[in-house]
């Protein structure tokens, strides 16, 4: 044992300072915090968005138009889409549980099929909702389109 390799038993040692427990301590008198202002208060917690007083951010900018409380949002899948998913599953029907399973659209979205692209087998395609060019290429290529029923749409909401 030297002189040099010596050190205090663990636990005996505190790290912490200990604030606000007069001047010798050097953390007494406002405690590391500063001298006045909110953040020099007991009870003090920062308001989200707050800047010191100035007009926050979300408050400055502009709102412009309106968001209705009643969209409907849907997940669109094109028809490229489909094609190659009929040519990898080898099944000429589509659902949305199918779409599910294969990891297209999430469990709670409402599918819409969109226009893009081009049907080259007739198929058959259950969603919640068509776009008219799609449904048009859907028949032209022989295939059938299903809306899906209210009540299931309402339980996917």
């Amino acid at each position: 044992m030297k002189l040099h390799t010596l050190k205090p038993a663990p636990g005996s040692v505190k790290t912490g300072k200990r604030l606000g427990r007069g001047e010798g301590s050097g953390m007494g008198g406002t405690s590391t915090r500063g001298n006045k202002g909110a953040k020099s208060r007991s009870g003090y917690s920062r308001k989200l968005g707050f800047e010191g007083g100035q007009m926050p951010l979300q408050r400055r900018v502009p709102k412009y138009g309106f968001n209705s409380p009643n969209r409907v949002e849907y997940k669109g899948i094109n028809l490229d889409t489909l094609q190659t998913l009929v040519e990898k599953l080898g099944s000429t029907t589509i659902t949305v549980e199918l779409l599910k399973s294969n990891g297209l659209v999430s469990k709670n979205d409402l599918v819409k099929i969109l226009g893009r692209g081009e049907v080259k087998s007739a198929i058959q395609v259950s969603a919640h909702a068509f776009s008219e060019t799609a449904k048009a290429a859907i028949e032209k290529a022989g295939g059938k389109t299903t809306d899906v029923p209210l009540a299931a749409r309402k339980a996917v909401e």
